[in-house]
């Protein structure tokens, strides 16, 4: 199992792609596949069938971003930051933006 800098909840910034510069939080993460679902990012439509459920038409959803394009957004000035951890007094593991040193754990 890989273990990722980003997660579920996060907020991060596009770095590559059509969306370059577009922020959002991360709504699922697939880690299998390298990739996440980033609200409001990557959108694509799709053409649904009507159901039970729904009319129908065509939708336009989120699609996946490979992790390797998307970056932490920093608490303090909202640019693109790297990702460390550091342990606190109380003992606790958390990340921190490398940038400003802002914790990005709650």
């Amino acid at each position: 199992m890989t273990k990722f800098k980003v997660k579920k909840g996060d907020r991060v910034i596009v770095l590559t792609g059509k969306d370059k510069g577009k922020t959002g939080e991360i709504l699922k993460m697939f880690p299998d596949d390298l990739r996440a679902i980033v609200q409001g990012v990557n959108m694509v439509k799709r053409h649904t069938a009507p159901s039970q459920v729904g009319a129908g038409g065509i939708v336009e959803k989120e699609s996946t971003i490979h992790i390797s394009n998307l970056a932490h957004v920093d608490p303090k000035d909202s640019n693109a930051t790297r990702v460390g951890y550091k342990t606190l007094e109380d003992g606790r593991k958390v990340r921190y933006a490398k940038r400003s040193g802002e914790v990005v754990d709650i």
